[in-house]
């Protein structure tokens, strides 16, 4: 009976994922569907970038963005957050008069690493700019990436505009868990939803461009100082200034190598309890969920009988075909599909190891630091 009971459950849970939860894995919000025309007038648009030993990627990732197409006036703002390998001098290095870099101060208490650059970057920008860019030191776009933006932001009046930038997907470890990485965000983010007046906030931290005044209105970067997930965080703040816009691209595409499952565990649990809001009932219910919608499909698949097994592979079934277009945007084999349940363990284990670093104060590190508040 209890099989029974669990099998019903999973299977009614596929059902409203897959027709009541706006559509999250067709993958259709895009930054090529419906792209506005040019605005009249191009605002002047500051980038800020933070980067933290970024040797190996800051020379692509400037380089894109001093290539930027933008007819307007573009500047560009490197604000390096006390790098011991030379990215300063990297950056420096390719002579374009769009880029200044500038040396942070020390991390302030009660701020991340990240948020304390970002920050910084925006107050040297000042109030000329209508939008400020930010970007990851990670991200390399193509030249015609800020033009985009800046159209679609102008064209709708929003506060904020998106992309969720194409990670990387060669290794092993990349082509079985980054396409489920970009389908979990969307699951808990739908993008149809966060880009609905009235929904959700959510957005993609490596391409964030932000209308200046929203964000002044908002209460600044201070505002979300201390957030691990800094870019939902400030993606449901803005959502409170006005619209907002979330999708995918091929323009902006990481170039971070996860070369191991360790690579990719690390970047996992680095916030995953934070977003559980550091919960010890929050972590027992996701876990549970998870082995409820992941891990019993299959199971009553292989192992129920009569109605157990039906539901099971029927749930199993909605499954694969909702990992498809995500599959098919990342141009992956289908049959990862039948394999989600698996991957969604392994996401299980990083979200367990991310509240084991937290106990041990190490929750959110990045290059050294520990980011999470310790005693939340």
């Amino acid at each position: 009976m209890i099989w029974t009971i669990v099998a019903g459950l999973s299977l009614a849970i596929w059902l409203a994922l897959i027709f009541a939860r706006h559509g999250f894995w067709l993958a259709r919000e895009r930054d090529t569907r419906d792209a506005p025309a040019d605005p009249m007038h191009w605002p002047d648009v500051v980038a800020v970038v933070p980067a933290r030993d970024e040797a190996d990627v800051i020379a692509r990732s400037i380089g894109s963005l001093a290539a930027q197409d933008y007819p307007g006036r573009f500047h560009i703002i490197l604000m390096d957050d006390s790098s011991s390998d030379g990215t300063a001098e990297i950056a420096r290095a390719l002579g374009s008069d769009r880029v200044e870099v500038v040396r942070g101060l020390p991390l302030e208490p009660c701020w991340t690493g990240k948020l304390w650059a970002v920050s910084q970057g925006i107050e040297r920008a000042g109030s000329a700019p209508a939008w400020l860019w930010l970007s990851d030191a990670d991200i390399d776009h193509a030249p015609d990436t800020l033009r985009t933006l800046v159209a679609r932001g102008e064209a709708g009046g929003l506060t904020l505009v998106s992309l969720m930038a194409r990670l990387r997907c060669d290794r092993i470890a990349e082509r079985m868990l980054i396409p489920a990485f970009v389908f979990f965000f969307q699951l808990l983010y739908p993008f149809g939803l966060v880009n609905r007046a009235g929904g959700i906030g959510g957005a993609a931290g490596g391409c964030m461009l932000v209308r200046r005044e929203a964000l002044e209105a908002a209460g600044g970067i201070a505002a979300i100082r201390d957030a691990l997930i800094d870019d939902c965080t400030l993606g449901a703040l803005l959502k409170r200034q006005g619209r907002i816009w979330l999708g995918l691209t091929d323009r902006s595409r990481s170039i971070r190598p996860y070369d191991g499952f360790g690579a990719v565990a690390a970047m996992i649990s680095r916030s995953a309890y934070a977003q559980l809001r550091y919960s010890p009932l929050l972590l027992a219910g996701t876990l549970l969920g998870l082995a409820l919608v992941y891990a019993a499909p299959p199971l009553l698949a292989l192992f129920g009988q009569g109605f157990a097994r039906f539901a099971g592979i029927a749930a199993w079934a909605l499954m694969a075909i909702a990992f498809q277009p995500m599959l098919a945007f990342y141009r992956r084999s289908p049959l990862w599909g039948v394999a989600l349940p698996l991957i969604a363990a392994f996401y299980a284990g990083c979200t367990l190891l991310s509240a084991w670093q937290h106990m041990r104060g190490r929750g959110g590190m990045w290059k050294g630091r520990a980011q999470a508040a310790a005693g939340r």
